[in-house]
């Protein structure tokens, strides 16, 4: 699978040098974008032949929450273009995932979301008796509590929680910190996690990370990323996702149950309102198909 999706990509460039006689900063950037493809892909065990339209949303989207520019996200979606378009001329494809995708100020390409539904299946997966799966129950619930990244979720040290007064200090990119409220449930999984499963996990070692592995140590993003992904295998919750598909739920229904804007983009930790902005193309798309599902005439 790896190498498969390697070497189309260095046929694909080797074929933009030999008959577009392209320079090397172009070919470079050709290269860097699809290479960075290909690793999102790797992670969620696909190839470039079958990465379908939503898998490739979610890369996408993936971008813009990592704080690409729009420009810079523009700029890959043309050359998956120019790449999945070679891929059917040498009929390697018959179906070209990049169809009716365009650029993120169209607003075609959006996050994949998962219903309320949905999420709360994922969210009451893991069995409160294993106190590894305590554990995970409780991040699950602190991710859709706050929307924090990941990144952000496994970094937490005790002093950076406040169950008291509900809230948790989160530490962002660029060293920007932001304060989020917690809510009640999150509180209450927390503390079941801290008094009945935590102590067993860390195994006597003097650790500050609120959440630690069977090892007693800080968990690897990757690793908590696979099992979120096990859990809604678990339930049967079959979408494509992608590491912050609990932090686009989060966004995504504030939204729909009347947030604001900027205070979403506050709690997110977004620097720029139009990265935020995505969601509300998300949440308009999830009311559009609410209305059509619902209503009499629809």
């Amino acid at each position: 699978m790896q190498s498969e999706s390697k070497l189309l990509i260095e046929t694909f460039i080797d074929s933009l040098w030999l008959e577009k006689n392209l320079s090397q900063n172009t070919l470079t950037s050709y290269k860097t974008d699809l290479e960075k493809f290909k690793n999102f892909l790797e992670k969620n065990e696909k190839s470039v032949l079958v990465a379908d339209h939503f898998l490739i949303l979610s890369f996408l989207s993936y971008l813009l929450d990592k704080g690409f520019s729009s420009k810079t996200v523009s700029r890959n979606i043309s050359s998956l273009k120019s790449f999945y378009k070679y891929l059917i001329s040498v009929e390697h494809l018959k179906i070209n995932p990049m169809l009716n995708i365009d650029s993120p100020k169209s607003g075609l390409f959006l996050p994949t979301t998962l219903t309320v539904e949905e999420t709360q299946q994922i969210l009451d997966a893991p069995n409160e008796e294993r106190a590894i799966e305590l554990r995970d129950k409780a991040m699950l619930y602190t991710l859709y509590a706050t929307g924090m990244r990941i990144s952000e979720l496994i970094s937490l040290n005790l002093h950076n929680i406040d169950l008291v007064r509900g809230s948790v200090q989160v530490i962002g990119k660029g060293g920007k910190e932001r304060l989020i409220p917690l809510t009640d449930d999150s509180i209450i999984m927390i503390k079941k996690y801290l008094q009945d499963a935590r102590d067993k996990l860390a195994k006597g070692k003097d650790h500050n990370n609120i959440f630690v592995s069977t090892h007693g140590k800080q968990i690897s993003r990757h690793s908590f990323w696979h099992r979120i992904k096990a859990y809604m295998k678990r339930v049967n919750v079959n979408k494509e996702v992608h590491p912050h598909t609990l932090r686009h739920a989060f966004a995504t229904h504030m939204l729909n149950n009347g947030a604001d804007l900027r205070s979403v983009q506050l709690l997110l930790g977004h620097s720029d309102l139009a990265t935020t902005q995505i969601y509300t193309h998300v949440a308009q798309a999830e009311v559009q198909k609410l209305h059509k599902k619902h209503h009499p005439r629809g």
